[in-house]
């Protein structure tokens, strides 16, 4: 027996104001886009009418335009959580027009099945084939796992497929589905490396809680990745050169760690670098994003395995995968978020966490979300599920952004989601910050010495002024976000005069 067909428009209609939606998807990979975007439709006219129209989104990251980005431009969006990184939807959250709530993405789908966000109405899920097996039907995801298990067994009302002819039938087998236990039941997960199989190649449901399959034929959403430059060049080669100087020095195994890296043009960048650079051994993925730069790597036998939550690459990337999937399918794992971001198995295996920040304080605290303290920028992600887990944590940036006229290294930041009790070893295209076993006034050292030069003056005077204070841990409270404050009076921190602040 066949399942219903039925458009995305008639599979939007049963979606009704106030409901709320799980969606597969773990950035814009594998997340649906025919859905969505007729839900933003009938939020449009319904508003247009005078009638209320909002409805509540858990995702396992971020989604692409024709969700996040039409849903938060239609009015369409009362609550969502956790990540993402739409540039209209972070435009609505900066004028206050939505609730969103940042949150560890290891988190996310326990969250959900503890009631803490409330119940799950729907599932819309895209899938490259559904198949009925007696009274049972097996989903099989496309390009990521994200929370799609936990929203697909929770949903009160029931499960929206969008069949995806983009994503080839060779995608069927890539996925490794297992759903934590609820506590205080839960077993160990027996992933010992980075390519074990603990779970099903497919999510398996009450056939009959499939209300329709919607056949679309639409690309990801994928972003194009920056060439590396300069910069991103010069932090790759200061990253492999510190990762060599510790496997020479034992201060990581001689079987060398499993690598994960944070998503963007960056991080891609600074493991291409780590690919090419001939004295680093060869290598595994342990991730929640694959991006281009370690795809090419698999196949030059760099990286030996890779697990991942979604493979986050180009369209073009993501088809040649598809089409040498004999070549990846023992070498590749996708997983849902829950278990690629665990971090209990992120500190068992030994995991070197690669992520970038947004600024990072002389006192080792980092900010990876929000500008100036105040506006979002993306999400924390899953960067404190591996900061805080990791064998060796360490966080890369350019020294300065906006042509130089912020310093990525501040006197104290502006917000902290990571702490310096879980922060290693800073990077930027200057050096290696290495704050272990290192008081506060020595990290700070550190810290000044990867600042951009233009500003380690600045940065030595503030620690001046600062030491006056005593204490353990130096400020000057009237100071510490001086450079902050004159950026935002003056577009520029260099213009920073102490004698307004120090007090």
């Amino acid at each position: 027996m066949e399942f219903k067909r039925i458009t995305a428009a008639e599979a939007a209609s049963l979606v009704k104001n106030g409901d709320t939606i799980g969606l597969s998807g773990f950035t814009p990979a594998g997340a649906p886009k025919s859905i969505p975007a007729e839900i933003a439709k009938i939020a449009e006219s319904e508003h247009a009418a005078g009638n209320e129209f909002k409805i509540n989104i858990f995702t396992g990251a971020s989604t692409g335009q024709s969700c996040d980005g039409a849903l938060a431009n239609a009015q369409a969006i009362r609550f969502r959580t956790p990540y993402t990184t739409n540039s209209d939807f972070r435009k609505h959250v900066n004028n206050n027009e939505l609730s969103y709530s940042d949150l560890n993405l290891s988190n996310m789908a326990t969250q959900i099945r503890q009631g803490y966000l409330g119940q799950v109405d729907w599932a819309v899920i895209e899938a490259c084939e559904v198949e009925r097996v007696g009274d049972k039907a097996r989903i099989y995801l496309t390009a990521a796992g994200g929370i799609s298990p936990t929203v697909c067994r929770l949903a009160q009302k029931g499960i929206l497929i969008e069949l995806n002819a983009f994503h080839s039938k060779n995608c069927m087998g890539i996925h490794d589905v297992y759903e934590i236990e609820d506590h205080p039941y839960r077993k160990p997960i027996m992933i010992m490396k980075a390519n074990d199989r603990i779970g099903k190649p497919y999510i398996e449901v009450e056939a009959n809680r499939i209300m329709g399959v919607v056949e679309c034929n639409i690309p990801d959403e994928a972003r194009a990745f920056k060439e590396a430059d300069a910069i991103t060049t010069q932090i790759g080669q200061n990253v492999a050169d510190f990762l060599l100087a510790n496997l020479r020095s034992g201060k990581i195994p001689p079987s060398f760690l499993n690598l994960q890296s944070g998503v963007g043009s960056g991080a891609n960048a600074v493991l291409g670098a780590l690919g090419r650079c001939p004295d680093v051994p060869n290598f595994n993925i342990y991730t929640e994003v694959l991006q281009d730069a370690p795809v090419q790597l698999m196949r030059e036998g760099r990286v030996l395995t890779a697990s991942a939550c979604s493979l986050t690459v180009t369209n073009e990337c993501l088809q040649g995968i598809y089409n040498d999937m004999d070549f990846f399918k023992d070498k590749l794992v996708l997983r849902p978020s829950e278990i690629s971001n665990c971090p209990e198995v992120i500190a068992r295996i030994g995991v070197c966490s690669l992520n970038t920040a947004i600024e990072v304080d002389i006192y080792g605290h980092v900010n990876s979300t929000k500008i100036c303290g105040t506006k979002m920028m993306n999400g924390i992600g899953g960067s404190a599920d591996f900061t805080n887990n990791a064998y060796l944590s360490i966080f890369t940036c350019g020294s300065t952004t906006k042509g130089g006229a912020i310093s990525s290294i501040v006197p104290f930041c502006s917000h902290i989601d990571h702490t310096s009790h879980f922060v290693d070893a800073v990077i930027t295209e200057y050096g290696v910050a290495d704050l272990r076993g290192k008081c506060s006034m020595e990290k700070a050292e550190e810290l000044i010495k990867v600042a951009h030069p233009d500003y380690q003056p600045m940065l030595r005077d503030y620690l001046a002024y600062a030491a006056k204070h005593k204490g353990h841990t130096h400020h000057c409270l009237s100071a510490a976000f001086a450079m902050h404050d004159t950026f935002q009076r003056k577009g520029d921190m260099r213009l920073t005069d102490w004698a307004e602040y120090i007090k």
